[in-house]
């Protein structure tokens, strides 16, 4: 089966969830996933839940801790790069049917690497490699490669009421 190139952008809740819902269907249809979390460095629930599936799920950080309030130091840049190269040995071997980045749109954002190298990456992974890059700002140039692009529209969100993000639900 083909692979496609899966975006998913916007400033709305659920890219990450909607990866990982991929992920966990993907796992039912007996594949094996492998996630790459940029810019992530910090402990969230789904590192908890995904532990069920470590013998069809791989999940590695690329990332020291959330730096999205400032600037990113050298160490996040050396983290996000070292992460790309392990992720296109990842996609080139076909081992993993399916590979999530997660937030790399973020590190693009931030200048961690570049939508060249991203592309780059992709356009050599094996035949039948799905990929879904998720995180905000994803770039126009970004867009136009992909095969599925979704934009999550934030309509309302309960941070504008002083929420701050939920375990279980946001974390």
């Amino acid at each position: 089966m083909k692979g496609y190139l899966q975006v998913y952008t916007g400033n709305g809740k659920g890219k990450t969830t909607a990866a990982l819902g991929l992920a966990i269907r993907a796992v039912g249809a007996g594949m094996k996933v492998f996630i790459a979390q940029f810019v992530k460095g910090m402990h969230y629930s789904e590192l908890d839940a995904l532990k069920r599936y470590s013998d069809m799920i791989t999940i590695k950080q690329f990332g020291r801790s959330s730096f999205i309030h400032s600037n990113p130091e050298k160490e996040d840049i050396e983290k996000a790069r070292k992460g790309l190269k392990e992720v296109e040995r990842i996609l080139k071997s076909g081992d993993y049917p399916i590979v999530i980045l997660d937030e790399a749109n973020i590190a693009l954002y931030f200048n961690l690497f570049t939508v060249e190298e991203l592309i780059d990456a992709i356009s050599k992974r094996a035949f039948n490699v799905e990929v879904v890059v998720t995180g905000r700002y994803a770039p126009k140039k970004l867009i136009e490669y992909a095969d599925l692009v979704t934009e999550m529209v934030e309509i309302k969100h309960y941070y504008k009421n002083g929420i701050v993000a939920r375990k279980g639900i946001e974390k």
